[in-house]
């Protein structure tokens, strides 16, 4: 059972303490007799300066801004608690991070083709998108479907499907992450049936299934059934991992998705990891130690424009996620302390005018991502804001991480920028400002009942407003947009998804229905009910509906008779 477990609104108590900035006489002399002088003859090009999320900059900073700071505390060794510097003892130097382009789109023979190619090419990890009918819980033949299939992932609607996308991946040797979420339980029993059926080993496989649902309601609104029951379906997937599967994540706490829908950096620290919280008081109440899990959970955070913003988040994620971890949960593993994340450059940034700039955003993203420590990488293609990236273009995003690893000397020294005056500084009021945020949502009851009461989500809507007022008043420019726009017109090689992929789909969907044993397909699907209506784990009956062919909609359709659909309510 599980050992030590605090209150859920308990305040971390071994957080920074207030700063209080007392400038040096050094610094206060450098004002007089330099500064003052330099601004009456060029004074600075504008009134205010602030980080991508609004947070005020300084035109300086000194030893002043870090009083009080202290090492243990507050940075640490390397690969030690608090994991500020990183979650390895030589990070980079012993390995560079994994790097996974996401690949996904049409049939799943065409992105079974693209994920060798990527492998080909230099990747050290895969990474699968699904199309929306597939997101959804919907067969690529259901009304609903139409005009969707294939078009922003790869379609998958039943364990056919899933053999046909991994053939020939050697799943023993190289990690994979599935973007999926409502049906993410019975996407992840697929693979593990392919991985059987190949003769993988269930305890040698790895990777990771992003299974965020909470996240959904936030942002990206994929969500099929109600908030408590979705919730039961990831702790199912968590046990279940913990003790079947126990070298994969079996979810991926997303803070992408919520930066993508206009939060600020802080919000987006503190929306993810408060719902991780949510999802560790979960497992608990369902009666696990927190050492038997806690281990494999996972993260996943956007990489945006404002490079010292960035970096400062990936290190005050560590450190206050190892702090709640020890104090909230108080487990004896070590491991269970760890944030560990993938990291992808931010597709909201890329623009359709001269996008080629995208390349050299990208890059910048992928700098901080890797200057803060991230354990695995996408970086995004030039051609992303018009259409799914092409094989040239996906190959240069690939080339870009090869060349931040192996021509850029970033990965020499670990956290090379720890000892920074600015960094420290933003590391420390990023933290602070996350907390508030946790005390705030521990204050509604927990990230479900905030979620219910729709508190992320205006938040998250307030500071997408402002960030888009602040780009209509050219406080914030992006170039190509509301500054340094051209006429000139650059046309690119786009990849267009023929609309005709449905139909080798409905094909085959429905020549599989015709030769798989359909009473033994009613038998698992009459199962699955039933479980849904006790408080049996669900994976077992779900794998027992893949290994007879049940599709993901038929699985789908039983959940929704069981836990209804979600519909979100109007906020004020």
């Amino acid at each position: 059972m599980h050992k030590g477990n605090r209150a859920g609104g308990d305040r971390v108590t071994d957080q920074p303490k207030p700063l209080e900035r007392e400038p040096s006489e050094a610094e206060l002399r450098w004002e007089r007799a330099t500064l003052r002088p330099s601004l009456e003859k060029s004074p600075e090009r504008q009134s205010s300066f602030t980080s991508l999320s609004g947070v005020p900059i300084e035109r300086l900073y000194t030893p002043a801004d870090l009083a009080g700071f202290d090492y243990a505390r507050d940075l640490g060794d390397p690969g030690a608690y608090p994991f500020t510097r990183g979650i390895h003892r030589t990070m980079y130097r012993g390995r560079t991070w994994t790097m996974r382009q996401f690949a996904g789109f049409a049939t799943p023979e065409d992105t079974n083709q693209r994920l060798h190619y990527l492998l080909e090419q230099g990747q050290t990890g895969l990474s699968i998108a699904f199309d929306l009918p597939t997101l959804m819980g919907y067969d690529s033949d259901h009304l609903l479907a139409e005009g969707e299939v294939g078009k922003c992932g790869v379609a998958v609607s039943s364990l056919a499907d899933m053999e046909t996308l991994l053939a020939g991946l050697p799943l023993e040797q190289v990690t994979t992450s599935m973007t999926i979420n409502s049906p993410a339980a019975i996407i992840w029993a697929m693979y593990l049936v392919v991985a059987e059926k190949n003769g993988a080993d269930w305890k040698k496989i790895s990777g990771t299934t992003q299974n965020d649902i909470l996240k959904e309601y936030i942002a990206q609104k994929e969500y099929i059934f109600p908030p408590r029951p979705s919730m039961r379906l990831v702790v199912d997937t968590l046990t279940f991992g913990a003790r079947e599967v126990p070298r994969w994540n079996p979810i991926s706490i997303s803070g992408y998705h919520i930066r993508e829908a206009g939060s600020t950096a802080v919000q987006e620290l503190a929306f993810t990891l408060r719902d991780g919280i949510e999802y560790a008081e979960w497992v608990v109440r369902a009666g696990m130690d927190v050492d038997d899990f806690a281990p494999r959970l996972s993260f996943f955070f956007n990489a945006h424009n404002d490079l010292f913003e960035e970096i400062a988040k990936y290190r005050a994620a560590r450190r206050i996620w190892a702090r709640v971890m020890r104090e909230r949960f108080g487990p004896q593993n070590p491991r269970s302390w760890l944030c560990r994340f993938h990291a992808q450059t931010a597709g909201c940034s890329l623009t359709a005018q001269q996008p080629y700039n995208n390349v050299v955003r990208t890059t910048i993203q992928a700098l901080a991502a890797v200057l803060g420590g991230t354990q695995s990488l996408h970086t995004n293609s030039l051609d992303e804001a018009w259409a799914l990236p092409t094989e040239q273009a996906v190959t240069l995003a690939l080339r870009t991480q090869q060349v931040l690893a192996h021509e850029s000397g970033v990965v020499n020294t670990v956290d090379p920028l720890a000892g920074s005056y600015f960094v420290e500084k933003l590391t420390l009021q990023t933290e602070r400002a996350c907390y508030d945020y946790f005390d705030k949502i521990d204050a509604l009851g927990g990230m479900v009942a905030a979620i219910e009461r729709g508190y992320p989500q205006k938040e998250i809507h307030d500071a997408a407003y402002a960030y888009q007022r602040a780009i209509e008043r050219k406080e914030k420019i992006i170039v190509g947009v509301n500054d340094y726009v051209s006429e000139a017109k650059h046309p690119i090689e786009i990849l267009v998804i023929d609309e005709d992929v449905a139909r080798p789909q409905r094909q085959k969907l429905a020549a599989l229905r015709r030769r798989r044993d359909n009473a033994r397909v009613l038998s698992t699907l009459e199962a699955l009910a039933r479980a849904a209506s006790s408080d049996q784990n669900l994976m077992p009956f779900i794998l027992q509906g893949v290994r007879a062919y049940a599709t993901v909609g038929e699985m789908c359709d039983v959940l929704r008779k069981a836990f209804g659909t979600y519909e979100e309510p109007a906020f004020r």
